[in-house]
């Protein structure tokens, strides 16, 4: 098991290191092409809708139901089983998300209307920002039909994950940050925003394609090409009976992310846009470290459950925690001291000026203080996710929904765009250690002395790192005034001496690279 998931683990975060670098070349196309103003709004806009629903149906709280359940097949029942639960649930899950693509396609106005009402509001009293709602209520129509790819993309990336095949599944999104880069370089549109979005809706299709001679290997062609509805299958049922909760508990996180630009849409022009390039930077360790891990742990854990193997239960929950403190505090912790450095180097060209540098940065080190508890979430969560118990992260996550929405009401006034950054790590921090207490409060999981030790060490180590950084960090005039390949030297020189302060001091306390391997 030990060499299973560092293996799994290490294969899932390389290919998610190259999706993320990807994806910041991606967005650094996009910043040199529309900067932070109205049309970039608009893209981001039109791009998050989907990918809110996404991760509402299939990434979260589909893949959060059905991995368990799958796992439950796999090792209890014969296989013709596993393969007419596969063709069931992909029929199933398929023909309701095409209905709603469809739905959505011809209902854009409506939802750019509820989710975008500074926008509408505009639009009907002929102010200039008016313009953004007609515009994305048609770019919206282009980028919605991404939502039935990558929903399908997601099942078969949850199947190949329960086959413990991660490479492929997590190699996915490179496809798509490849697409939307081409299409930005090179499709001939009158507005750079409308080739983005058909790079999403392209994006989405190649990343289906390329996943099913992956899929051959372990799904029999009749389940693949012929799905099923199946909405009465006892395995769909349970799937269902999971996933009904898990639907409210994922709602709650993406609830927050679309009411954050629902009052981002009164601010002043450019706000979503620095809140989307902040909330790029803080994703890059967020999917390379948290959400692989968790990934990687939940087939496990599934597994142990079903098996009842609590101590192995309790390693895996011991390792995927020891390596979210390992790897999340100092990211956490360097993130919020080269921020704008960061964001000059990756972003600052073409319509992305200081300003936009500025204002991203802000709300950049607001998010940066809840990475480590966004990371938690994905780890404790599965805790409950592996034991089909999908209920009571829903009643948690409706508090801190709540929660959220109390934070920002009370930070936008006085913090703009920033305090909805920092609504969003409060909340997180609320969500994290109500998460935690629970799992100890029923006797399933609980720090063991060994995970006191590693977060202490973890702690020490990160407040000596952050010291050299802030005595050998120039002062944003310096870095205005040099020139790129200045500031990626700097930047690089940073982050490397950063790194390497953390790690010796790390080994000074007694933290040794065995202790990260699971028991």
């Amino acid at each position: 098991m030990a060499k299973k998931l560092l293996r799994s683990g290490l294969i899932f975060s390389c290919m998610t290191l190259i999706s993320r670098v990807l994806g910041l070349v991606r967005d650094m196309v996009v910043a040199h092409l529309m900067g932070a103003g109205a049309a970039a709004d608009v893209f981001f806009f039109a791009n998050k809708i989907p990918n809110f629903l996404r991760r509402l149906f299939a990434e979260g709280a589909f893949a959060q139901a059905f991995v368990p359940v799958l796992t439950e097949y796999k090792e209890t029942k014969p296989h013709d089983d596993v393969q007419l639960l596969i063709a069931r649930a992909a029929g199933t899950l398929g023909t309701i998300l095409l209905l709603i693509t469809i739905l959505a396609v011809i209902a854009t106005p409506v939802l750019v209307a509820l989710f975008g009402s500074g926008w509408f509001i505009d639009w009907l009293n002929n102010e200039p920002d008016g313009a953004k709602f007609e515009l994305a209520s048609v770019m919206l129509k282009i980028t919605f039909p991404y939502l039935f790819f990558v929903s399908l993309v997601a099942l078969s990336g949850a199947i190949l994950n329960t086959y413990g095949k991660f490479g492929a599944a997590a190699f996915t999104p490179v496809l798509l940050n490849i697409t939307i880069i081409l299409f930005a370089l090179y499709a001939d549109f009158s507005q750079p925003a409308f080739a983005l979005a058909w790079g999403v809706f392209f994006g989405g299709l190649v990343q289906l394609l390329f996943q099913l001679p992956f899929l051959l290997k372990v799904v029999d062609k009749q389940s693949l090409f012929k799905p099923r509805w199946g909405w009465r299958d006892p395995g769909v049922t349970k799937i269902r009976t999971l996933m009904i909760p898990a639907l409210f508990g994922v709602s709650v996180s993406q609830i927050n992310l679309l009411f954050d630009t629902f009052l981002a849409s009164f601010l002043q022009t450019g706000s979503i846009s620095w809140l989307y390039y902040s909330d790029r930077l803080l994703e890059f360790p967020l999917g390379l470290f948290g959400i692989a891990i968790s990934t990687v742990i939940l087939p496990q854990l599934s597994k142990d459950h079903v098996n009842a193997q609590t101590n192995s239960f309790q390693h895996t929950m011991d390792w995927g925690i020891a390596m979210v403190c390992v790897l999340g505090l100092p990211s956490a912790v360097g993130l919020a001291l080269l921020a704008e450095p960061m964001l000059m180097v990756l972003f600052m060209r073409g319509e992305f000026d200081a300003l936009a540098v500025s204002q991203s940065g802000k709300s950049l080190v607001a998010y940066a203080f809840g990475l480590l508890f966004f990371m938690m979430i994905k780890v404790l969560a599965t805790g409950f996710f592996s034991r089909q118990d999908t209920k009571t992260p829903v009643k948690i996550g409706i508090r801190a929904m709540i929660a959220n929405m109390v934070f920002n009401l009370i930070l936008i006034f006085p913090l703009a765009h920033v305090g909805l950054a920092l609504a969003t790590t409060l909340s997180a921090v609320f969500n994290a250690v109500y998460l935690y207490i629970t799992l100890r409060q029923q006797g399933v999981y609980q720090f063991s002395r060994m995970v006191k030790l590693h977060i202490l060490r973890v702690v020490i180590a990160v407040i000596v790192m952050a010291a050299v950084i802030v005595y050998l960090l120039p002062n944003q005039q310096i870095w205005l005034g040099w020139d790129t390949g200045q500031r990626v030297w700097q930047l690089m020189l940073l982050i490397v001496m950063g790194a390497g302060i953390y790690f010796v001091s790390l080994f000074v306390l007694g933290f040794r690279p065995r202790h990260l391997k699971p028991q």
